[in-house]
């Protein structure tokens, strides 16, 4: 299966979705929800054969860095892409279909690096999926929270700017942050379960890093999450808190593999 036709269409679509969603910010009229939603499923639909077609291989998965990086930014938009059901979110697909024309054409045309295919038990596959589907989840988290601080600056302007009619209510803003939030460090905590029960050693030399700064995220995400239970935490108090655990948590992954796949193959 050719895998240079869906990446291009894939980026294709995810591009001019980009374009429809910056022009509709320009101009300040509200964006076709049902163009965007099926541009973006066209994109995804593409994206998705692509995956399928550089994943899987007779020695195992083929999960590289670039195609890591393409599977989590496939999952994140697809399920931004659910959330339009509910609620208007389109202003959060602008970063992420950037993301996902970036990610896709980097793992159809750079090169890969030291491959390391996975062939590996039920049990370490599940660890893999729930890792990547808590990245994913946190990553939209960390969007949410940059458009929330964009759509509180706004609001504080005077006369306030026009551009807010884009973004739904702050409150629901809010509420849907602290749902991926709850999401992602719930899949998080299954993945670090997982990594326990079927993993032979977390602390491995090649997985000792990644081990580590797991689990310190998962900390600083769990104290957010009491903090605004208990403490109500809102505002850019949560954001720093969001930021900070996705920085360790993006080290974690894909530092790791950048050193393994680019540094330590030379």
């Amino acid at each position: 299966m050719s895998t240079l036709l869906f990446s291009l269409l894939a980026a294709f679509f995810y591009g001019i979705t980009c374009v429809y969603l910056s022009s509709s910010l320009l101009r300040r009229v509200p964006a076709n929800k049902t163009l965007v939603s099926s541009l973006t499923f066209a994109g995804l639909a593409a994206h998705g054969v692509h995956l399928f077609a550089l994943l899987l291989s007779e020695q195992g998965l083929v999960l590289s860095l670039f195609n890591a990086a393409s599977l989590i930014t496939f999952s994140i938009i697809a399920v931004v892409l659910l959330c339009l059901i509910r609620i208007s979110v389109h202003i959060l697909l602008l970063p992420l279909l950037s993301l996902g024309v970036l990610t896709v054409l980097s793992a159809q045309f750079l090169p890969q690096g030291s491959v390391q295919y996975v062939n590996e038990a039920p049990g370490i596959l599940a660890h893999i999926v729930f890792s990547i589907l808590a990245y994913g989840m946190i990553t939209i988290a960390v969007f949410q929270s940059l458009i929330l601080l964009i759509q509180d600056q706004q609001l504080r302007k005077r006369p306030v700017s026009t551009l807010i009619k884009h973004f739904p209510p702050l409150q629901s803003m809010e509420s849907l942050l602290f749902s991926f939030l709850w999401a992602g460090w719930l899949l998080l905590s299954l993945s670090l379960i997982s990594g326990w029960l079927f993993l032979d050693n977390l602390f491995a030399q090649h997985l000792v890093h990644k081990t580590l700064l797991s689990c310190i995220a998962w900390s600083v995400f769990a104290v957010l999450l009491w903090g605004r239970h208990q403490l109500g935490w809102r505002g850019h108090k949560a954001i720093r808190w969001t930021i900070a655990g996705f920085f360790l948590l993006m080290l974690a992954y894909f530092g790791s593999k950048l050193v393994r796949e680019f540094i330590l193959a030379i």
